[in-house]
């Protein structure tokens, strides 16, 4: 059932509390509820998969938390707390896969990678949750080993126990996304095994979709020739989104790439936020960031109407049940 439409000031409220990067002193500790196709050449029949790997509502807690403060790891943590805590979303004998963006041959300062830091600390909770194997893995759009060592996102996932996989053109399998546009692709095996999923995008502008965050994140659990998608770009993002629905998503706009995206490299194109978006909505997710960050409401968005209509989530963000949280 749908929540009824939130009282008139609640989002602008929550829009202002992302904007600034903080929630400032006077708001520590502060609680808040918001009421809540392309055919790959021809080959025998790929396989068609349906990759869902969420879990159960729980009217109790809220539906996306928004946690800022200095330490990467600590608001990761909080912010898994508030959604209920790590047992939650982990069993014991899991195999978890961790999707960051690691795309790009840039440093963690530059914003065009997953934040190191956050990565190594949801493998470190996924294993205190009992996870049997934490992978983490992404196909990069550079040269993959140097975008893992330079974005820091192996060593410091490594450190943690992590699995971190490198992409490799023998461990695609072609499948049948069962999408409207986007149908039979090569995708990286991991993606096809795991018990539960966690995405965590990071917040960047992009030249052609104006953002990428969430759904744009399962880019890279793609092979092949992806610029072959960018025809029809919206569709293809609802088709991945509808194919791999994830446990749970963390945007991380610690850093927030605001122009330049997606590869970034200008440090004046980086703003520090300091904040994590966590949630189960990966559609209100991505809604509440592009509009905090780039005044981009969801109608400007046609992906998010698209995953909206195929029951992913809602765009209108602050009709969830949302905690928000200083840590400052």
């Amino acid at each position: 059932m749908a929540p009824e439409n939130a009282p008139p000031g609640r989002r602008e409220v929550l829009l202002r509390l992302l904007r600034a990067g903080g929630l400032g002193a006077g708001a520590a500790g502060l609680a808040f509820w918001l009421r809540s196709r392309s055919r790959y050449p021809e080959e025998p029949a790929a396989p068609y998969l349906k990759r869902s790997f969420t879990v159960p509502s729980d009217p109790g807690v809220p539906e996306m938390a928004i946690v800022q403060g200095e330490d990467p790891r600590r608001l990761l943590r909080r912010a898994i707390e508030e959604l209920g805590g790590i047992r939650r979303f982990i069993s014991r004998g899991d195999v978890v896969l961790i999707k960051p963006n690691v795309s790009w041959d840039r440093t963690p300062e530059q914003a065009a990678n997953t934040n190191p830091e956050v990565v190594a600390e949801m493998a470190r909770l996924c294993f205190e949750g009992g996870a049997k194997t934490v992978i983490v893995t992404d196909v990069s759009i550079n040269e993959p080993r140097s975008c893992y060592q330079r974005s820091g996102v192996a060593d410091a996932a490594g450190r943690e126990g992590a699995r971190v996989l490198l992409p490799e053109e023998r461990k695609f399998k072609r499948v049948d996304l069962g999408g409207e546009v986007l149908r039979e692709w090569p995708v990286f095996e991991p993606f096809l095994n795991a018990d539960k999923m966690i995405n965590l995008p990071i917040a960047k502008h992009h030249s052609l979709t104006k953002v990428t965050l969430g759904l744009k994140n399962w880019y890279g659990i793609l092979g092949g020739q992806r610029q072959r998608l960018h025809q029809r770009i919206h569709e293809s993002l609802a088709d991945l989104g509808d194919f791999m629905r994830p446990t749970l998503t963390v945007i991380d706009a610690y850093r927030v790439l605001v122009r330049g995206g997606p590869g970034g490299g200008n440090f004046e194109d980086v703003a520090l936020k300091k904040t994590l978006i966590a949630g189960t909505d990966p559609v209100a997710l991505d809604a509440c960031a592009a509009k905090a960050y780039w005044d981009l409401d969801a109608e400007s968005l046609l992906y998010l109407e698209l995953a909206s209509r195929r029951g992913m989530g809602t765009p209108h963000f602050e009709k969830l049940r949302t905690r928000a949280v200083s840590l400052q």
